[in-house]
Parts: C-alpha cells; structure tokens; sequence
C-alpha cells in the first residue's frame, strides 16, 4: 500500500452538520411531510448544487420562486435564514482532525458549498483554520464531483494523489477520488474513520492510544 501522509477532508456532513431540515422543522413544526416535499420538490439538493457551482443564491430564489409561488416563504427563509441550516460540528471528528493536526499531518478541505455562504460559516468553526488550504466549489464554480475541482486542490497545493487520503461522506465523490489515485474513505461516522487512519499509520493504533 502506497504510504498516505496527507488528508483531505469533505466539510457538510464530515465536520459540519449541515441540513435544510435544522431550519425547516422550525418552519413547518409537526407537518414532516410537508417539508419533505418541499425539499424533494422545490428547494432540492440538485437546486442547491447549484448554488454550491456557483450560481447566486438572488438567481436560485428567482426561479425556484417563479416555479413554486406557492412556496415562496420558504424559499426566501432558504438564502435570508441560511445560517440556521447549520447544527455546529461534529464533534467526535473534529476530535479526529485536532489529533492529524498535533501530529503535523498536513490537511487539506474540499467542500461543495456555496461562495455566499462559506464565509457565514467560517467564523463560526476556528478549527477550520488547521487546514493548509481549502477548495470551495462555488468559488471554483465547480462542484464535486467533476473530476476538475480534485484536480484544482492538487495542482494548487501540489499534492500528489497517491500521498493523499479523502474522506466524504458522498459516495460519489468518494468514487471520484478514488479514480484519481486519492484513497478515498467514505464517511460514515468518526469511529470507522479513525479505524481506517490507524490503519493507515496516521493515527496510533487504539492500543497505543491507551498507553
């Protein structure tokens, strides 16, 4: 196995509990159903891929509002009340982020999100500055995972793909990744990752840990 001596982090989902639906139960209270059509229909994740490959969240309102009338409270609540999709860290793998980072493991974040938004968020996670850089899709106006942005974080970065690990909680992404020679973890939650890392040799063996 190649030796793996940098990591590439994903944000929404790994780091950062994004989800529509923090702010969305707020709005539609007991009618679950309610806000699942809503978000299956009108603002979807294809809606909002868009907005994370660059279109502005003023074009995104307009046509989702010309679309749904119907929805247009909601739809507006999407851009003006954003901040209140995030939930905070996730805790247990900023944990894991804290140890790569006293052990002077290079890192690295690749995030679909929007240029709007990622400086809302950005005062709100210091540990975001552990990283050596980070790629924004909506910056890029490329979003994962077209095989252009990895490449736009490697060549940046020099980052040779086979040194680096990437961790997202897409699958697709992770696909991605991995067809560019990265190995790709798909995240499912910090102990099955910290698992893969130790046996990686980039966090010591749980057995050491205790020690």
């Amino acid at each position: 196995m190649p030796t793996r001596s940098i990591v590439i982090f994903d944000l929404g989902g790994v780091l950062i509990d994004w989800n529509p639906r923090h702010l969305f139960r707020k709005m539609f209270g007991d009618d679950v159903a309610g806000m699942e059509h809503f978000l299956a229909h009108v603002c979807t994740d294809s809606w909002n891929l868009q907005q994370d490959a660059g279109r502005t969240f003023a074009e995104a309102v307009a046509v989702a509002k010309a679309e749904h009338p119907d929805h247009a409270a909601y739809i507006d609540a999407y851009w003006h009340r954003w901040i209140e999709t995030l939930n905070g860290p996730i805790d247990p793998t900023v944990a894991i982020l804290e140890e790569l980072y006293a052990r002077r493991v290079p890192l690295y974040a690749l995030t679909n999100w929007s240029a709007e938004t990622i400086g809302l968020a950005k005062p709100l996670f210091p540990f975001l500055d552990r990283f050596a850089g980070i790629v924004v899709s909506g910056v890029e106006r490329i979003a994962k995972p077209d095989p252009r942005i990895f490449r736009i974080l490697l060549e940046r970065y020099q980052i040779a793909p086979e040194a680096a690990v990437y961790i997202d909680d897409n699958r697709h992404n992770v696909e991605a990744a991995a067809l560019l020679g990265l190995y790709a973890i798909h995240f499912s939650g910090a102990p099955a990752l910290r698992t893969e890392l130790e046996r990686l040799g980039l966090l010591p063996a749980a057995a050491l840990h205790q020690m």
